[in-house]
């Protein structure tokens, strides 16, 4: 039985089957945070990128979707345990790897960001980190050098909104975010932090599939679909609309 947590919103996007025999679809339970705009929670439901972009993939294969809302860290834990089947943009790791398999790399590349507030806390360079407070998203992955650097004092926090008031305040020194999710955040609170020079490439994030799930036998199925999304112009459809909708 599944876990109910934060929100359960099961039976917010039922798909129209593309097979005609009923036991061939498959229900799967997707996990997200609130990290808008790649994964946004309301009362009203779920929306957001990465939404968007599975939801068409599972409309196409004929996938029935429910939605979770937990911090980040709490669903790689469902995912490990089985609890959920699905998490949409977590970063490949080799430690991640052990519990479930990245599929298709769905979702563009994000710089990592790093906001500031006081101008002596502004990054020029990795080494102008040491001796900062830094404010991260719990149980994020940002790039190998800064998640394995325990020579950097990191502040955890289960979401970025939070992580941006703190900056404020001046209870954290720096936030680094992807950036999307950082501009995103910073418009929609109205605060006043500015933009490191320092900023790090970032990597595709994936569809991720809990090696639990009776997913995991649709991986080729989840691959084959993202690749017609991209060739129909889906899929650039929806990123350029949501990276025209941050540049506003």
């Amino acid at each position: 039985m599944r876990h109910v947590i934060s929100r359960l919103f099961l039976g917010l996007f039922l798909v129209i089957p593309l097979v005609s025999a009923a036991e061939d679809n498959l229900s799967v339970t997707v996990g997200i945070n609130h990290a808008p705009p790649y994964r946004v929670v309301t009362d009203e439901g779920v929306s957001g990128l990465y939404v968007e972009v599975f939801n068409e993939i599972a409309q196409r294969i004929g996938w029935k979707v429910g939605y979770v809302e937990a911090p980040f860290r709490r669903l790689l834990r469902m995912m490990e345990e089985g609890y959920i089947d699905i998490m949409l943009g977590p970063l490949k790791t080799s430690e991640r790897e052990k519990v479930m398999a990245f599929v298709a790399p769905v979702f563009p590349p994000e710089r990592k960001l790093f906001f500031y507030h006081r101008e002596e806390n502004r990054v020029t360079a990795y080494d102008d980190l040491y001796g900062m407070k830094i404010g991260v998203l719990s149980g994020a992955s940002y790039f190998e050098k800064f998640d394995t650097d325990g020579e950097l004092s990191k502040e955890p926090i289960a979401r970025y909104e939070s992580l941006m008031r703190m900056l404020e305040m001046g209870r954290v020194d720096v936030v680094v975010a992807p950036e999307l999710v950082g501009r995103y955040t910073v418009n929609q609170l109205g605060i006043d932090v500015s933009e490191s020079p320092y900023q790090v490439p970032g990597e595709h994030s994936y569809i991720a599939i809990s090696r639990n799930s009776p997913a995991l036998s649709w991986q080729d199925q989840v691959s084959a679909t993202f690749e017609e999304l991209r060739k129909d112009g889906t899929y650039d459809k929806l990123v350029s609309g949501y990276r025209k909708q941050i540049s506003k």
